[in-house]
């Protein structure tokens, strides 16, 4: 598949500030690994080739090891995640499948357990973010790797 168009030159401006809160939302309360994971199993979930391909090389380059990112996939039947990263992941499955009943009062509790106010929100903001490229990248097939030279992922020697 060809990319459709570079949405990017065509609307610079609202890319500009999707970009801006991207920044933000990394420079946050929530650690970059966990932001990582959240963004893969997103995108994963929304079956988005480019983030999720960026991502995995993000999450190489950070150090995150292989096989934490390869469990990503089924994180509730794998050890390999802490109670803090099995909440944001759930919040992420959550927000990114929204269920006709909404966000299970369970599910919240258990991300209050492990998220101060301060931070389930701006995890929230990293989930709507994420959810919002994912839905530019597939609508306008955007090429996995195209991006990787201006992001620096050639660094995660995944090619």
């Amino acid at each position: 598949m060809t990319q459709r168009l570079d949405y990017a030159r065509q609307s610079p401006e609202l890319f500009r500030k999707m970009a801006e809160l991207s920044m933000t939302v990394k420079h946050g309360a929530i650690e970059k690994s966990i932001l990582t994971l959240v963004e893969i199993r997103a995108s994963q979930l929304n079956g988005c080739a480019f983030c999720l391909d960026m991502h995995v090389k993000e999450a190489k380059i950070q150090g995150e090891r292989e096989l934490r990112v390869h469990h990503v996939s089924v994180w509730p039947e794998s050890p390999l995640f802490s109670p803090r990263e099995r909440a944001a992941l759930a919040w992420a499955e959550a927000l990114t499948k929204l269920s006709p009943s909404g966000v299970p009062d369970a599910l919240y509790e258990q991300v209050r357990g492990q998220f101060s106010e301060k931070e389930i929100a701006d995890l929230t903001f990293a989930v709507m973010t994420i959810n919002a490229w994912n839905r530019a990248a597939i609508a306008f097939r955007s090429q996995p790797g195209s991006a990787d030279r201006l992001y620096g992922l050639e660094k995660a020697e995944l090619s």
